[in-house]
């Protein structure tokens, strides 16, 4: 299998599951489980994505820069500090622990 194959095998997939909620009755969907699940399943697939483009490196885990950065985004997150301010302090952390050789 190609990877031009899956790219267009995933396409077609995620096209179906577009139409197959355009289907679905506004009912069901109403619902606080359904809306829930969406809401939890949201947050649990953005936490995945950080965790992988934070660990990974190719096809193995990698410890460097980027570890330090998020755990310091995390915690200007949780005192309620704006975005862009986060983005710029984690982007410092991570520039300055490999300018200084400390994490590559």
């Amino acid at each position: 299998m190609t990877l031009w194959l899956i790219v267009l095998l995933s396409a077609f997939g995620v096209f179906v599951i577009k139409v197959v909620g355009y289907l679905l009755p506004a009912t069901l969907l109403s619902r606080p489980t359904p809306t829930r699940i969406a809401n939890l399943l949201t947050v649990a697939i953005l936490a995945a994505l950080v965790a992988v483009q934070t660990l990974g490196g190719g096809e193995s885990i990698v410890l460097d820069a980027r570890i330090p950065a998020v755990v310091v985004a995390i915690g200007l997150f949780a005192v309620r500090v704006p975005f862009i301010v986060v983005v710029l302090v984690a982007g410092i952390v991570a520039a300055l622990l490999r300018n200084f050789g400390l994490m590559a």
